[in-house]
């Protein structure tokens, strides 16, 4: 008996089951690895769109992490330092480089979005100190979820101001620094 146990278990069939389980243990500790990566990245995907792409898709948009783009308007920034909550609205300007640059420029663009009431707006609550940039015609670049109120609640608030930095850098260059 005990050299018919010894001779089951070095058999060719033994090991191969063997070798197929292991190959089909490995797939399936694969197969859940992708899984969760593939779920916690479109839990955590953030969607970049303009004032006016989200306007149109609201709807389907609420509550979901979304990071908003467009032109603060200066006369609606509301702060108070008391609880810390400011207030702003934004208006729409283009996404891509080239509506950019046929607009004049990054300042052109944010400028005409500002001054044109006709413009989609968006108004932003963030909880947080004052930016320094928050001002008129600045850039911001606003991550966080649309309420169903249809008030956008940010997150995080990236500021640029391009006209701070437009004749900078050109005199920079002339003059070799």
């Amino acid at each position: 008996m005990t050299i018919w146990r010894h001779e089951m278990q070095n058999s060719p069939r033994t090991g191969v089951q063997g070798r197929v389980k292991f190959i089909i243990g490995g797939l399936l500790i694969l197969a859940a690895v992708i899984y969760l990566i593939v779920s916690s990245t479109q839990a955590n995907a953030e969607y970049f769109m303009t004032v006016n792409e989200l306007e149109s898709k609201a709807a389907s948009l609420v509550g979901r992490s979304l990071r908003i783009s467009g032109a603060v308007v200066g006369s609606t920034i509301h702060y108070d330092p008391q609880t810390m909550n400011l207030t702003f609205d934004i208006a729409n300007v283009p996404g891509d480089n080239a509506s950019i640059e046929l607009g004049g420029g990054l300042a052109a663009v944010l400028h005409a979005a500002v001054t044109d009431p006709k413009r989609t707006r968006l108004t932003i609550i963030y909880n947080g100190p004052q930016p320094d940039l928050l001002r008129d015609e600045a850039q911001a670049i606003v991550t966080g979820h649309l309420g169903d109120d249809g008030i956008f609640y940010a997150d995080e608030l990236l500021l640029k101001c391009p006209t701070k930095y437009q004749d900078a850098v050109p005199s920079q260059v002339v003059n070799g620094n």
